[in-house]
């Protein structure tokens, strides 16, 4: 998507609602001409003459043929979304009105706009920095509770006004350090060094606070993905089903029933979790099987975190530690699960907490919301605050990570006295690598590869 300042002054025009059955659909026009192409196919006020934030009733026509009664909402800019005059016709949903009504608004003038163009219009024209218009993206992609509340608070600002501070402070210095060298023959310092390192470290301590957060910010944002194993037929699927609450997965009394894995989602306490029931582990003979049991290995070693099942009747202590001898070696967080635990004696549950497993029983819907509460636990969500600051974005990660290294590099100067063009040089990469995250600094290309993953019409 070239952003030059011809097709910036394009109006561009998109269906804004999702395609498919509903009773309203929304097109989408922004530009300079976009009231006044409007206003050439509606029936109804002069929309020139009307102000902002206002609905009107009226039809669509192509000539004299009526399209469609609808409702036009103007949005005159720059108060709009996109900074831009913005008009959004709100149409009956079929698909046939849909084609006509974008088909004759591009012959008055309009250019069918390409993915993410309206929030790329936003960006350009000031109406919000480069994290927020990623947030927008998120917050369209969120389905869980955590996940929407940190793309909204994204969007609104919050980790731009964070990563602003930070660049604020580290501009100050950087003006004292480039004075600096404007009378470097004279061999003044300007920046006091001890005040420098002293902003240095504190900005540091957040930078590394941010790149930790990655880890819960990305399981927030994609979900946790959850491994469900254990040997043949001791409840795998039928925990599947019980965690979904509904019949997912076949439960057979037959070992091996699960050839393949089985994935679905749930949501827990606002947190998305991905279970993937997977094939029993065990020694087969049976070819199909046999794959079966190796992808179940290939996707414990993709998990965030597996959850380990053992059926007492079958399984004893020493099977039990053989067994997890084979996940401790994978180095992903476990949860060990005695199932049918209903069935056992105290004397035999007493024997089973020395491993410090979860009791429950599938079948009877024992102990799934313990379960539940350790799996939130086990990923450190458990006291989840998401008015905290967090990174979602691994584009943001990087450039935090060369934050950081260009900041070290500013320590390593002021403790090793280097002459100020240094120290000049590495402030200034610090700041730039923040200004990748906001697009204070940008190119095209950047642009392009983050817009071109928006859908059409947002």
């Amino acid at each position: 998507m070239s952003t030059s300042s011809i097709q910036q002054q394009e109006t561009i025009v998109a269906l804004a609602t999702a395609n498919g059955n509903g009773a309203i659909a929304v097109i989408r026009l922004s530009g300079k001409d976009a009231i006044e192409i409007a206003n050439q196919v509606f029936r109804g006020k002069d929309l020139s003459a009307q102000p902002s934030h206002t609905v009107h009733f009226g039809t669509i026509r192509d000539g004299e043929e009526i399209l469609d009664e609808v409702l036009v909402t103007l949005f005159v800019g720059p108060n709009s979304y996109t900074k831009e005059h913005v008009v959004e016709i709100s149409t009956h949903n079929s698909k046939y009105i849909i084609e006509r009504i974008i088909s004759l608004l591009i012959r008055k003038g309009a250019r069918a706009a390409k993915p993410g163009e309206f929030t790329l219009r936003a960006f350009l024209n000031g109406g919000m920095d480069l994290s927020q218009a990623e947030a927008v993206a998120d917050l369209i992609a969120s389905n869980s509770a955590a996940s929407h509340q940190i793309a909204m608070q994204q969007m609104r600002g919050g980790f731009s006004n964070q990563l602003r501070r930070l660049r604020d402070d580290l501009i100050h210095f950087a003006s004292l350090i480039e004075l600096e060298l404007d009378f470097s023959e004279e061999d003044v310092e300007f920046a006091n060094r001890d005040q420098l390192k002293q902003l240095i470290l504190q900005i540091n301590s957040v930078v590394r606070k941010l790149i930790q957060s990655f880890e819960q910010g990305n399981v927030l944002k994609n979900g946790v993905p959850v491994v469900i194993a254990g040997k043949p037929n001791v409840g795998k699927s039928t925990l599947l089903n019980a965690l979904l609450n509904e019949e997912r997965a076949i439960v057979s009394d037959i070992a091996g029933t699960t050839r393949d894995t089985i994935e679905d989602e749930i949501n827990i306490h606002g947190v998305t979790f991905r279970f993937i029931d997977t094939a029993g582990i065990r020694e087969t003979v049976d070819v199909i099987e046999a794959k079966g049991v190796e992808r179940t290995r290939e996707k414990m070693k993709q998990a965030r975190l597996i959850i380990y099942l053992f059926d007492p009747v079958q399984d004893t202590i020493a099977d039990v530690e053989t067994q997890l001898e084979e996940v401790r070696s994978l180095n992903i967080p476990f949860v060990t699960i005695i199932n049918k635990s209903d069935l056992l004696t105290e004397e035999q549950r007493a024997e089973y907490r020395t491993l410090s497993p979860v009791f429950i029983s599938a079948k009877e819907q024992i102990g799934v919301e313990e379960l539940k509460d350790e799996l939130l636990r086990q990923v450190n969500l458990a006291n989840l605050n998401t008015d905290d600051v967090m990174v979602t974005n691994i584009r943001h990660v990087e450039a935090l990570q060369h934050t950081e290294d260009s900041l070290s590099r500013v320590l390593f100067g002021i403790d090793n006295p280097v002459t100020s063009d240094f120290l000049a040089m590495d402030i200034r990469q610090a700041l730039y690598h923040l200004g990748e995250i906001t697009g204070s600094v940008s190119t095209d290309d950047l642009l392009d590869n983050i817009f071109s993953k928006f859908c059409i019409g947002k």
